[in-house]
């Protein structure tokens, strides 16, 4: 039973944040892909300072993010290409995961406004629109004894 439950949990955070879920995942795999090809790339060359698979993705991680500490880069060209790849996926990302949020931030905004401007019944409505043809006759009435005199 037990299980049960953990499944469930786990299936509708899946559902309700599939985007977050999607992007994290593309961001996690350009980091390993993006690291182990620097790490390949560098390794052997001498005057690089990513000399171990730690390093790069280490360097993945920080690159992706845009941070950029300066304490791990590449100075080949393969190395270099890869490092833009990466800077311009990261920044990629992250807008992707920031207009996701606002657009359902916007959407449970939207639907709040809606539930709440639909608050009258349809009693109410029509009890509403009762007291307006009212008043509108009463205003005839009057208009009609102040044209007579």
């Amino acid at each position: 039973m037990r299980i049960d439950h953990v499944y469930a949990t786990v299936k509708t955070i899946l559902r309700t944040n599939m985007d977050v879920v999607v992007l994290s995942i593309i961001y996690l795999l350009i980091v390993i892909f993006g690291g182990i090809g620097v790490y390949l790339a560098e390794h052997e060359h001498p005057g690089v300072n990513i000399t171990t698979l730690g390093n790069a993705l280490w360097w993945g991680i920080v690159t992706i993010a845009t941070v950029g500490y300066g304490d791990y880069y590449p100075v080949t060209a393969v190395g270099r290409i890869i490092a833009v790849f990466m800077m311009l996926s990261g920044i990629g990302i992250f807008v992707l995961l920031v207009g996701s949020l606002s657009q359902r931030r916007l959407s449970k905004t939207e639907s709040r406004l809606k539930t709440q401007a639909g608050l009258l019944g349809h009693e109410e409505k029509l009890a509403i629109k009762n007291k307006i043809e009212e008043i509108e006759k009463l205003t005839k009435e009057v208009h009609t004894l102040l044209c007579a005199d």
